[in-house]
């Protein structure tokens, strides 16, 4: 495990990348969200999380392009 990376409410880490801060799931293991301050990664990390738990993240999502092209090309 990275030196540099900070447990967070036992849920994610945050790590700090060469340009940006980044938090880890700790489940998965996996990146998860990126950000320019740690505050804000840590925020919306919490953000997240908490609305998956709730089950309310997709009141706050939206699909913008389904990818399906119309049509002969």
């Amino acid at each position: 495990m990275n030196e540099e990376r900070e447990l967070i409410d036992d849920c994610f880490y945050v790590e700090k990348t060469r340009f940006m801060w980044k938090s880890i799931r700790k489940d998965t293991g996996k990146d998860f969200l990126f950000g320019l301050e740690k505050e804000d990664v840590i925020k919306m990390t919490r953000w997240h999380l908490q609305c998956e738990q709730e089950g309310t993240l997709h009141l706050y999502t939206r699909v913008i392009n389904d990818g399906v092209v119309g049509g002969k090309l």
